[in-house]
């Protein structure tokens, strides 16, 4: 199984799809789904657009890829997205229309991930829930926690709500192990005074072999965790950079096979392929 890894796509919710492709053709190795870090920028009505993404919105229009390209049927967006049959699945961030997910989570309420998009491509998983991907010969084991802490007891839905804490607490009295921890948000072992508690919780009481995230802005980078076991790393927002190309680590191929897991950071050489100005042609 191979899964592609990416974080904060912020409406570019067609390129990670488009990135597979070119990875797939270029390297012959298929990738059965893709895994996102949150900050989709899921925004189906342009009157719920929070601060920044009205900010960002006014000169770069990919901010409302969500809502051009994933709300009505395009032809060639549904054709690309069939032929290539994979699905997206990923953690809220903060810059969501989190009262829309709110519904779909609650009308979905007996499954641990619901679809948001036209084309039932793109899938949210519901934070502190156990998740499973299968392919033929592997299963890859799971838990994503979404949106971002506080430690102002703000209660606004871009931070972690009560119920979402509700579901951790039961994680952590499982005794399970997971292959992977998704969040969008990093655990608050940092110094900065940022980071989500509940995370730092569930990586000292269970075991995972890699975490990844985003939202920092930080650079990519891959260490081990304070647990000393779990393989932490910051996946590179999904962002074109003044030259116009996607920056180290912003692609992470994640593979099982026969139980053990590895991954590789995806060569800027083939990311370039992608660029600011032709990514959507």
């Amino acid at each position: 199984m191979r899964v592609a890894i990416f974080s904060d796509i912020h409406g570019k919710i067609l390129l990670p799809f488009k990135l597979v492709d070119v990875y797939q053709k270029e390297t012959g190795n298929k990738i059965d789904f893709i895994l996102q870090c949150g900050d989709m920028g899921a925004y189906p009505n342009i009157e719920n657009l929070d601060k920044a993404t009205i900010k960002h919105a006014r000169y770069d229009r990919d901010e409302l890829g969500f809502y051009d390209g994933f709300t009505k049927v395009n032809r060639d967006i549904k054709t690309f997205l069939d032929n290539l049959g994979i699905s997206m699945i990923c953690v809220r961030g903060n810059h969501e229309d989190h009262d829309f997910l709110d519904n779909l989570e609650k009308e979905n309420f007996q499954s641990s991930k619901f679809p948001i998009d036209i084309y039932k491509k793109v899938f949210v998983c519901k934070s502190g829930l156990k998740q499973e991907l299968r392919t033929e010969n592997d299963v890859l084991k799971f838990v994503g926690i979404g949106r971002i802490g506080d430690r102002k007891g703000r209660t606004e839905k871009r931070f972690i709500q009560e119920y979402e804490r509700k579901e951790i607490k039961k994680l952590l009295k499982t005794r399970d192990t997971f292959d992977i921890l998704i969040t969008h948000d990093k655990d608050d072992g940092s110094q900065r005074g940022y980071g989500m508690a509940e995370i730092r919780e569930v990586l000292d009481n269970i075991i995972f072999h890699y975490h990844f995230y985003g939202h920092t802005g930080e650079p990519f980078k891959q260490e081990t965790d304070y647990n000393g076991i779990t393989q932490s790393i910051k996946v590179k927002e999904l962002e074109f950079n003044e030259s116009g190309i996607l920056e180290k680590g912003c692609m992470i191929i994640l593979t099982k096979e026969k139980g053990d897991l590895s991954i590789e950071i995806v060569d800027q050489k083939l990311t370039n392929r992608l660029t600011k100005y032709n990514w959507k042609d």
